[in-house]
């Protein structure tokens, strides 16, 4: 797939089919979170992979929206330092947003979660007690039809959101 194809095919996925994301294919996509830009190549970051059926399912509990980690194929954990999480978050999106590019690009659906139970997350990850889970992002082969460029995305019109020179 190219750059634009994986861009306009990704979408939430939250439905996934039963079956495993290769390790190959894991190991791509937690290298392009590693790869992605941060602020003087800070990187406040680390990845806990998830792909134990029973561990996504505690892992779902918590946040009330991330009912799908516990039907993904596999689930990455972002952390990062509790001191300064908030001004970790634009890095932290970069890293989600190259790792749910690179698993458009092979074809596998995304859909990120918040957390706010960290200490169901700290017990499930076993991360330190100075660190804390910003997101997750569910991966796996979705459910309900494959990645392809979306025609009509639900998006506002591109002349109301884009302003050239002044607003």
């Amino acid at each position: 797939m190219e750059t634009w194809e994986a861009i306009t095919s990704r979408r939430n996925v939250r439905s996934y089919k039963d079956e495993p994301v290769p390790k190959e294919q894991l190991d791509r996509i937690l290298e392009a979170g590693r790869r992605a830009p941060s602020s003087q190549n800070w990187q406040p970051w680390d990845f806990v992979l998830v792909t134990q059926r029973r561990r996504l399912e505690e892992l779902a509990r918590v946040w009330g929206g991330a009912g799908h980690v516990a039907r993904s194929a596999a689930t990455i954990a972002l952390v990062t330092d509790a001191a300064t999480q908030e001004r970790a978050r634009f890095d932290l999106g970069q890293a989600t947003m190259a790792m749910m590019l690179a698993a458009a690009d092979l074809g596998i659906g995304s859909g990120h979660a918040s957390v706010s139970d960290q200490e169901l997350a700290r017990e499930l990850l076993g991360f330190p007690e100075d660190k804390v889970c910003a997101f997750l992002i569910a991966f796996g082969v979705p459910a309900d039809r494959p990645l392809r460029p979306v025609q009509r995305p639900d998006r506002k019109p591109f002349d109301e959101v884009v302003h050239r020179e002044r607003w």
